[in-house]
């Protein structure tokens, strides 16, 4: 007698055939594109959006990299190691949102003023090149958090072609995978000043601390890791199931002695372990 399926099997194939359906989607709406200016960071999200991009409309595809200092170097290499590799069409800019005081002062909208500095930029270049679409890599999970950078964009009309696919982080993951990029199982990334508690200044030092710091533990292994400045504290997040290695009495020591070095005079690792936007907390107790 033949054997029933699986009881999830029908789900699975449903699973499947709506990811078809949405990637179909996203190809359509570049196919429909004469040329476009993909905000290329090297992530997860927009790393898709450029492979995608590039495949449709080979040349037409601009993918364009900000570097300052919040931008972590381990980053851009990404990033340009992965245009080299899959044949992106690919530059590399410079902005400038440290020279702006809003910005510094690090309020809870700081990445408006961080994104309307790169789509300042970007729309700039896009008027030079005769490029009619600036697109970013927010995705459909993006809805539901706090990014007020996604202001910025509607401001400077930038198009997010993953969101309006209806892509979740998960299925940019899956169809990375199947791509063979790289980036596909790579942990969430965000800039370094993310690191720094909200209206605590953001300085060139905090910035070089917190990578420094974070390279230590890429070093000793930790794949998921947060380093969050608290002017003299180091307070580590790491995934849940690498938390046990760093209490380890050796790696302790390690981490411990490298980021004493760095100049922080605690290090202290969250029990709660990593977590996206756990700043976001600390908004939720500030008085209104």
């Amino acid at each position: 007698m033949k054997q029933a399926p699986p009881a999830d099997a029908s789900d699975t194939r449903a699973g499947a055939a709506e990811l078809d359906r949405k990637e179909a989607a996203l190809y359509g709406t570049l196919t429909e594109l004469p040329s476009i200016i993909v905000a290329y960071s090297g992530g997860v999200d927009s790393a898709l959006l450029a492979y995608v991009a590039t495949r449709v409309l080979g040349d037409q595809a601009l993918c364009v990299t900000a570097e300052s200092p919040s931008y972590p170097d381990r980053h851009r290499q990404m990033a340009v190691s992965l245009a080299s590799n899959f044949g992106f069409r690919h530059e590399i800019i410079h902005t400038a949102e440290m020279a702006r005081p809003e910005y510094r002062a690090n309020p809870a909208n700081r990445c408006y003023f961080c994104k309307h500095e790169l789509y300042t930029r970007l729309s700039t270049l896009a008027r030079e090149r005769g490029i009619p679409i600036i697109a970013d890599g927010s995705n459909a999970d993006d809805r539901g958090d706090y990014r007020p950078g996604r202001q910025a964009a509607r401001e400077f009309g930038v198009r997010s072609p993953l969101d309006e696919a209806d892509l979740t982080k998960d299925e940019i993951r899956e169809l990375s995978r199947r791509a063979g990029l790289p980036t596909w199982d790579e942990p969430a990334s965000a800039c370094l000043s993310s690191r720094i508690p909200y209206f605590s200044e953001v300085t060139d030092e905090k910035l070089r601390m917190i990578e420094s710091a974070e390279a230590v533990l890429r070093d000793l292994g930790f794949r998921i890791c947060r380093v969050r400045h608290h002017d003299t504290i180091a307070r580590l997040e790491l995934g849940p199931e690498e938390m046990s290695r760093a209490a380890h009495p050796d790696t302790a020591a390690a981490i411990d002695q490298a980021l004493r070095h760095i100049g922080y005079a605690h290090v202290t690792i969250d029990l709660r372990g990593y977590r996206l936007g756990s700043l976001n907390e600390a908004l939720r107790l500030r008085p209104v």
